[in-house]
């Protein structure tokens, strides 16, 4: 009884992996997408892990910069596919999702469209959500409710739903901010929407509504894709706690309540998940909680609020070890690292908020402020191996790690880095 991530940590071009293996859950993911590549919100596997090496010292002004460009507001991270690096961001009042030339910042297209999504607490009016690139579309979701298919090659549009208007949608407390996930010919989304529309399953080709479920508020976190016992499944964490569904019919296969008691509260990070375990963690006094599947029934193994608290930042699972940042992200988080098994806190670095991913046996941390740190992924202590100041503050967008360069933004430059 196994619950794992979909996709195999490999090299080779997935064509040969569909061939080779005969096994259709490989065959998911568009065959133009190369291992090296970072199509998705956290990458190939949505997991913050990149198979590719870095370099373990940077020189004395830090890494090089291969090249950068002006961008608008958001928190949406870049992905990179084919060559092309792309960005959904709000330069003024436009909508505007737009890809580059990976290796050489060269502008490749631009699509746009008027921006309307007003933030009410007035912190940022740009897009929550990482596109996530398959079979040659990109499919992104804005802050105000629009789940677009455009063109990887031209940036033109394929199809396009407005979830707020069509299925009565709330943008909730800080606009519409689920990463998109493609799993076989469904876009899974969580949008909260009315009449059993708290998540739904669009079309790829069309964008036709394929099943709705559950009448949740929706969440801040990202979708996972899994497998449980020879089943693909879709792993989400919304505003009322853990679902996992069936992503061809949208069938609820099983529920778990963790969630604040406190109404201005959200789920933002998004699942982990190992063998046939799951993690959730939120912040707001309610913590972390490691489940375990069996059939239809999910049963703690351990879970508290002082073991980690995370507030936006989905933790990275290596070799045994959780690493995230624990705490509000207005109160001076610290990166934690946690033995998975148990719970247990390992070390406690104050460092501030941020964002994580692992590459070798290195950690790599952009924190809001704008700085870049290679740390050791080692769980008996924190150790820095480089740092330097890349970005402004208000980086909080995931980045992207792909063919050797790192692509992070904040919220008016775009930096490529050689790593």
């Amino acid at each position: 009884m196994q619950l794992k991530h979909l996709l195999p940590r490999t090299n080779q071009p997935y064509a040969v992996l569909c061939r080779s293996w005969g096994y259709p859950l490989l065959c998911l993911l568009a065959i133009n997408i190369r291992g090296a590549d970072w199509p998705q919100f956290r990458g190939m596997h949505r997991d913050g892990i990149s198979s590719e090496s870095i370099t373990n010292t940077w020189p004395k002004d830090g890494p090089s910069v291969i090249w950068k460009a002006a961008v608008g507001q958001g928190y949406s991270g870049p992905v990179v596919v084919d060559g092309r690096m792309l960005l959904h961001h709000r330069p003024g009042d436009e909508d505007v999702v737009e890809a580059w030339d990976a290796s050489t910042g060269k502008r490749l297209w631009r699509h746009s469209r008027p921006a309307t999504y007003t933030d009410d607490f007035g912190s940022d009016d740009g897009p929550r959500a990482t596109p996530a690139v398959h079979d040659n579309r990109v499919f992104t979701f804005s802050a105000d409710g629009r789940l677009t298919a455009l063109s990887l090659v031209d940036g033109h549009v394929i199809w396009e739903v407005d979830t707020a208007k069509d299925l009565k949608a709330d943008k909730g407390f800080f606009g519409f901010a689920c990463s998109p996930l493609v799993l076989g010919g469904v876009v899974v989304l969580q949008i909260g929407g009315a009449n059993g529309a708290g998540i739904v399953g669009f079309d790829r080709e069309s964008g036709h509504v394929r099943w709705k479920a559950t009448d949740h508020e929706a969440g801040y976190a990202a979708p996972i894709a899994a497998e449980f016992k020879g089943h693909s499944r879709v792993v989400c964490f919304d505003r009322a706690g853990l679902v996992v569904l069936d992503p061809a019919q949208g069938r609820v296969v099983t529920e778990f309540p963790w969630r604040a008691q406190m109404h201005a509260s959200v789920n933002a990070a998004s699942p982990v998940v190992m063998g046939n375990q799951i993690l959730l963690t939120t912040s707001y006094g309610t913590g972390a909680v490691l489940l375990k599947l069996s059939d239809a029934k999910a049963t703690p193994v351990w879970s508290g609020d002082e073991m980690l608290s995370a507030h936006f930042a989905t933790p990275l699972l290596r070799q045994g070890s959780l690493y995230g940042f624990h705490g509000r992200q207005e109160q001076s988080p610290s990166l934690r690292c946690v033995e998975w098994a148990t719970g247990r806190v390992r070390w406690d670095a104050a460092l501030g908020a941020g964002n994580i991913f692992a590459a070798d046996d290195k950690l790599l941390i952009l924190l809001e402020k704008g700085e870049l740190i290679l740390a050791a992924a080692d769980p008996k202590e924190f150790r820095t191996l480089a740092r330097a100041q890349v970005l402004g503050s208000n980086a909080r967008a995931i980045p992207a790690f792909a063919n050797g360069k790192w692509y992070g933004r904040d919220k008016s430059k775009l930096v490529c880095l050689g790593l």
